[in-house]
């Protein structure tokens, strides 16, 4: 005797189909499971035996056998208990033979019989749909992010007992017609109270979304530094990487967090790629669909390099991921380890990060802002002599935890100075965020027309190959270009970062043209590096 279910595994945030087939034949009794299995996988035969017999099913005095195939992928998580079970109701003839056809089976059993959320569903869902499955059963408190995959018909259990029932009322391809003579009313209450009807009201990939966007912060909140702010809202509409220089109390931190509030709004893609990393990770929270805010990521100092890159014996996304789309602030840069900063350095060229393991490799995407924050000596007052308590010595050790190279990845460097007293207590009125977004929306709006048709997205995207194309200088602008190249001494990549913020500037203004105001404002951004790093 012999059933079979589909379910799904994860390699990054790749899905990968899994069967789960049950033989059944005469023999010593025993309950084996195989198919080249880790840990947690192996403890399923327990689980979903114990399940079982607590809803009123108990396994005979058989030779049992559970193959997760195809054997050469390596099985880790939980996800397949369900599937396993359902495997199993088949061959014993619980539930009719054809129930499951034509469906992914996915959920983690507790002994009770109880069906417990799992991590990566999304990403599971959106690979069945591409295999042209069109229903999965999933627990139910992962029903919001399975909803979110348009066209999917979802049906969601609490238990063994709640699976079988469906079954055995004949509804096994998870359709959606309700007209069947074979589905009891119970059944149909049960399928729509979780999968409305898709032709109508189901699917959306606005379901259960967090659409207004509500930030307890606000630029409104920042008196002075309008240097600063100007940087950061350059940094917003091209995506540029920004490090913020200045003494303890000059807003930094400030700043840093209110750089989400002005960035452009995540378009239905964008939303979808940053939900599927979170439903890896398990930061979804119950009924939660897809994420629409833009992440705003702030490791602590103390971060080990594994967890930033991400990975671990079974590889989650790491804090670049998490990142994915958004921000990642470092607060106090210098503090971090070289170690962990230099690991940064792939992933800002290649917007993605590789884990490579025996068992397989995995990527995750990682294309996100960076936003860093430091003092710019030990005690935090260089070059203000008159406080400074550092030697000439120490002002370069602590500035040479910073890398030339990763130096070299960051477009903006801005300096937030010592905030005075009518800063402080000044009546002026701020612009708020929303003005400021404003502004933004507008430069990203043109960057879209410019790059339509193509893999670019934000200016900082530009590859040097197409810098001639979409950042032509004129005779003036390559005059100044070359004399600030050799004065500064820009390396290669530095120069064409600045090309890039030069664009973002002009696009700001409207213009199709980059001017020599453009660079010039550009230039006093990489300038101020020099000032630090090269005396």
């Amino acid at each position: 005797m012999y059933s079979c279910v589909k379910t799904l595994t994860l390699l990054g945030l790749i899905g990968k189909e899994i069967r789960a087939e049950a033989d059944m034949s005469e023999g010593l009794p025993v309950f084996e499971m195989v198919g080249f299995l880790g840990g947690e996988v192996k403890e399923a035969r327990e689980r979903v035996r114990t399940a079982l017999k607590n809803s009123g099913v108990t396994l005979p005095p058989k030779r049992i056998t559970v193959n997760l195939s195809p054997a050469d992928i390596k099985k880790s998580g939980t996800s397949y208990d369900l599937a396993v079970a359902v495997s199993l109701l088949k061959l014993l003839g619980k539930i009719p033979p054809e129930s499951a056809d034509g469906m992914v089976v996915i959920g983690e059993l507790g002994l009770s019989g109880e069906v417990l959320r799992v991590n990566g569903v999304l990403p599971m869902v959106i690979e069945a749909k591409g295999m042209g499955i069109k229903a999965c059963m999933v627990p139910m408190d992962n029903v919001a992010e399975a909803k979110a995959v348009e066209g999917m018909n979802v049906i969601g259990v609490r238990s063994i007992e709640d699976a079988r029932r469906y079954f055995e009322k004949g509804d096994t391809t998870g359709s959606d017609d309700k007209s069947k003579d074979n589905v009891s009313d119970e059944i149909t209450v049960l399928n729509e109270a979780v999968c409305p009807d898709s032709e109508d009201k189901g699917h959306r990939n606005d379901l259960n979304t967090d659409a207004d966007r509500k930030y307890d912060v606000d630029f409104s909140e920042v008196n002075g530094q309008e240097g600063a702010k100007r940087a950061m809202e350059i940094a917003a509409a091209g995506m540029h990487n920004i490090l913020l220089i200045g003494p303890p109390g000059s807003g930094k931190t400030m700043l840093a967090k209110r750089l989400p509030t002005i960035l452009p709004e995540l378009d239905a893609d964008e939303r979808m790629e940053v939900t599927k990393i979170y439903s890896v990770a398990g930061l979804l929270k119950d009924g939660q669909g897809l994420i629409s805010a833009r992440p705003f990521v702030a490791p602590h100092h103390t971060i080990s390099s594994a967890a930033m890159a991400g990975g671990g014996t079974i590889p989650r996304p790491g804090e670049c991921s998490l990142a994915h789309r958004g921000v990642l602030f470092l607060d106090e840069l210098p503090e971090f380890s070289r170690t962990t900063l230099e690991i940064l350095r792939q992933p800002m060229e290649d917007k993605e990060v590789n884990i490579a393991r025996a068992a397989a490799s995995y990527t995750y995407p990682a294309d996100f802002l960076l936003c860093a924050a430091m003092n710019p000596c030990k005690c935090g007052y260089y070059p203000d002599m008159t406080k400074c308590r550092c030697t000439d010595a120490d002002v370069q050790k602590y500035l040479g935890r910073i890398s030339g190279p990763l130096l070299d990845r960051i477009d903006i460097c801005v300096e937030a100075s010592r905030m005075e007293y009518k800063d402080i207590r000044g009546d002026s009125v701020n612009e708020s965020s929303a003005v400021i977004r404003e502004r933004v929306s507008r430069a990203v709006i043109i960057q879209h027309e410019r790059y339509a048709g193509t893999n670019i997205r934000f200016n900082s995207d530009i590859g040097v190959k197409d810098i001639d194309k979409y950042c032509h200088l004129g005779r003036k602008e390559e005059k100044l270009m070359r004399e600030a190249f050799e004065k500064i001494g820009l390396s290669a990549r530095a120069y064409h970062r600045m090309i890039r913020v030069a664009r973002t500037i002009a696009d700001i203004d409207g213009s199709e043209e980059i001017r020599t105001e453009h660079l010039s404002e550009a230039i006093g951004f990489r300038n101020i590096d020099r000032r630090y790093w090269n005396g």
